[in-house]
């Protein structure tokens, strides 16, 4: 009977408040969406390799090499099999030289070109236990010409998946299929259509400590600590500095200084995905789903904070209520509890319809992060429901409480008006509301700032119309293949200039150690044609450019980018005069003719990395890994130019094997893709946090004035004008506005001026922000509340002073 008498003043008090109503409801069910949908990201994120049955023995290698603070995934061969030897804690490990590989195959059916591939060493399907359809898990990769391919794969290669057996030939190698394996359901980053040995590279490199090629998975024994293989792993890298020293005229401790990996340490393959320093599968950002994950709790609280205001607020036409049921012998536990299911009535309600909303979302929110997500996992449901109760506790205990302890004679009194507690209460409340508004404004014009300025920044290159195409097959001679095709493609209409450049947009680069005396700098290795640096658009600032007719150009001359030159601290008169050793060439002397001007490859994130450029008949080493050819294209038929050189690639050059090519311009323009999402993020939570404030404000306002018609009445009739009247009325949110945004100002210089250290080009900490949000706010407080103050200046006289 309680029960159902609550519900019933539950309702009537919706209906008499149906603005205030409306406007909880919306603000939770909106806040409870974008809480829902970043969880849901979130929860995705985290997903990866939690199916493996061997999840909490398997560890992801990682480095750390303190000299330059750089956080490494590579491994050599002799450091894993020798951690396997020493440290009896390992139980197994697994070496890796590349994911996603393509390769033309060809087998008795069909030639078609396969992607997905994976090099390992051959404890793949003890690290991976997938379902074995055909053959034999066990010595599936012991054989130098075995493969394993998924069902998929064998489909395609077969038509059936019984293909245990058959033979397939790529690389100029016959390699005998020895299982067919089902790829495990659920998120996972290793998930490869086929699997094969590299021999050769595992032969050559068993003996080469410093050729860090290799990812490497380490098996612990069940119930062992990471952190004894990280100490014991400590010996084995003081053990490579020593046998390296020995050839490079070093002590150990100064080989491992310069040349580390100092420290060694192990992520669970379960946090690989989110929470790895480096990872030969990308690292993810889990520092971006903080922010938003805190971003969607703000607006939650936002809605919260709407709530307890506009609760507080009503407080006066509920008091006669509340000393009502006191004088009737009601009990303060029984109104609080009343005024909980009124507010656990509402968040029930907007949880209820942010399921729907989040529903009605998803397909769009899968497009925006290229995912797959459902709205069928428990956690989602639970972890929401949590934050219902949560929401609950705060929009309900402060009103409940504060309504509760009205005196019941003061309220039958009328006396409950002259009470500043509720003022004091609702004002502090909003202050901070709009001090979360003034944030997200200030957050989000300097985000955009930020990425505006990263995309209007010189680049030092000129990418435009510049196509870069990819060789998908090893031929023993790649540079004479470049040579051949450049000459064939320069031939074709609409082409206008063709090169090879190694350290590009995209590409893959290497890096080698750069010695002077007992100077040491870490560069890139930029092999190339000799136009290649012109045909870039690279501006030369010292020096020359490599010459065809000098045959010093093809023996030892290099060119730098300035980034080289501050690395070692020198002039540019100075490096000219210098005699290098790059640590690929046996020791031969390199001489500095030219240094260019910096030019990005990465993203605008990192600083422009050291960078020399020679020719690449100048070490064998680059000569057989010329992978790639660059093609200028005229501008007035692009498409046809590709095309033309499309059916030249299919009929002569690699026929069977996709034209995987990329315009330089756009490759780069996707290194501001996250940047961008982010942008759009930030501009999407500050629409609707300004949206629930807003509407939240205006509610408030309206019952604030609204307690204040009988003063409007008796100040208008003693001859006060509508706009003395209407500045009065919103005079009191205008300083809180004021108040909110000084507040705010250091809290988001501190959190933004974090943000930009991220970025090795950033702009600095603009004012205007701050001055547009102090200028946005104050308006639209403004014009919020003085819509209502405008419509109190209307009242009828005699309806407030004829008691009077």
């Amino acid at each position: 009977m309680m029960l159902t008498n609550w519900l019933k003043i539950a309702l009537i008090n919706y209906k008499k408040n149906r603005l205030s109503t409306f406007i909880n409801l919306f603000g939770l069910t909106v806040g409870l969406t974008g809480f829902m949908l970043i969880l849901m990201h979130w929860n995705d994120e985290e997903s990866y390799e939690k199916r493996n049955p061997k999840k909490d023995q398997i560890y992801a290698f990682q480095s750390l090499y303190k000299r330059i603070h750089f956080y490494g995934e590579n491994i050599s061969y002799p450091l894993a099999f020798t951690a396997s030897e020493k440290i009896p804690e390992v139980e197994d490990y697994l070496l890796f030289s590349g994911s996603n590989i393509g390769a033309k195959m060809t087998t008795k059916y069909t030639t078609t070109f396969q992607q997905g591939g994976f090099a390992t060493s051959e404890s793949f399907f003890n690290f991976f236990p997938y379902k074995i359809i055909s053959g034999n898990a066990k010595d599936a990769l012991k054989s130098n010409t075995s493969i394993a391919i998924s069902r998929q794969a064998a489909m395609k290669l077969f038509g059936t998946a019984n293909a245990a057996g058959e033979s397939i030939k790529f690389d100029d190698k016959i390699y005998n299929v020895t299982a067919v394996y089902e790829i495990s359901e659920g998120n996972s980053q290793i998930k490869p259509e086929f699997i094969f040995k590299p021999a050769e590279r595992f032969e050559y490199d068993k003996t080469q400590w410093n050729n860090f090629n290799y990812g490497c998975f380490f098996m612990l024994k069940k119930g062992v600590d990471p952190s004894v293989f990280e100490k014991k792993f400590k010996e084995i890298l003081e053990q490579r500095a020593a046998i390296s020293a020995k050839t490079s005229g070093m002590s150990a401790q100064q080989f491992s200084y310069l040349y580390g990996p100092n420290v060694a340490f192990l992520i669970p393959l379960d946090q690989l995905k989110l929470h790895a320093k480096a990872s030969w599968f990308g690292a993810g950002d889990f520092r971006t789903i903080m922010i938003l994950f805190s971003l969607s709790v703000l607006i939650v609280v936002l809605s919260a904070i709407n709530f307890i205001n506009l609760k507080t607020a009503e407080a006066s036409q509920r008091a006669k209520e509340v000393g009502v049921r006191k004088a009737l012998g009601g009990t303060k536990l029984s109104l609080m509890i009343q005024f909980f299911l009124e507010t656990f009535i509402i968040c029930v309600l907007a949880y209820v319809l942010s399921l729907a909303l989040t529903e009605l979302l998803l397909p769009t929110f899968n497009k925006f992060f290229n995912k797959e997500i459902q709205l069928n996992d428990w956690h989602i449901y639970a972890y929401s429901f949590a934050m219902v109760i949560v929401v609950t506790l705060l929009s309900g205990l402060i009103p409940a409480f504060y309504l509760s302890n009205f005196k019941a004679i003061e309220t039958l009194k009328g006396n409950f008006s002259r009470s500043r507690h509720g003022v004091w209460l609702r004002n502090g409340i909003l202050t901070l509301q709009l001090i979360i508004s003034s944030f997200f404004i200030i957050g989000g014009l300097i985000v955009h700032s930020q990425v505006k300025h990263m995309m209007n920044k010189d680049l030092g290159f000129n990418g435009k119309q510049i196509i870069l195409i990819y060789f998908n097959e090893t031929v023993p001679k790649s540079w004479l293949r470049y040579e051949r095709l450049k000459t064939e493609i320069s031939k074709i209409n609409g082409v206008e200039e063709v090169s090879y450049g190694e350290a590009v947009v995209g590409g893959q680069k290497s890096s080698s150690n750069i010695d002077y005396q007992k100077e040491s700098i870490n560069a890139e290795s930029g092999s190339m044609d000799y136009n290649y640096l012109q045909f870039m658009g690279v501006k030369l600032l010292k020096g020359r450019w490599l010459n065809p007719n000098l045959a010093s150009d093809t023996i030892n001359t290099i060119i730098v980018n300035e980034a080289f030159v501050k690395k070692f601290g020198w002039t540019d008169d100075q490096i000219f005069q210098r005699e290098l050793y790059p640590g690929f060439d046996n020791g031969k002397k390199y001489k500095v003719v030219g240094i260019v001007k910096d030019f990005n490859l990465k993203s605008l994130k990192y600083n422009v990395e050291p960078v020399m450029f020679f020719h690449y008949k100048q070490t064998p080493w680059k000569r057989f890994n010329v992978y790639n050819i660059q093609v200028k294209i005229k501008p007035d038929d692009i498409e046809g130019t590709v095309n033309r050189i499309k059916q030249l690639w299919g009929k002569s050059v690699e026929p069977g094997s996709p034209f995987d090519y990329y315009f330089i311009d756009q490759k780069f323009a996707k290194t501001f893709e996250v940047y961008q999402k982010q942008q759009t993020l930030f501009t999407i939570l500050n629409a609707m946090v300004l949206m629930v404030a807003l509407l939240g404000l205006f509610a408030l306002s309206s019952l604030m004035i609204e307690q204040k018609l009988k003063d409007v009445a008796i100040r208008k009739t003693l001859g006060a004008s509508d706009r003395t009247l209407v500045f009065g009325l919103t005079r009191q949110f205008l300083w809180i506005t004021v108040i909110a945004v000084l507040i705010s100002i250091p809290i988001c210089y501190f959190l933004m001026d974090e943000w930009l250290k991220d970025f090795a080009y950033r702009i600095d900490m603009p004012v205007w922000p701050f001055v547009v949000s102090f200028l946005v706010l104050l308006a639209l407080t403004f014009a919020v509340v003085s819509i209502k103050a405008y419509k109190a200046t209307k009242v009828d006289l005699i309806k407030y002073l004829k008691y009077e």
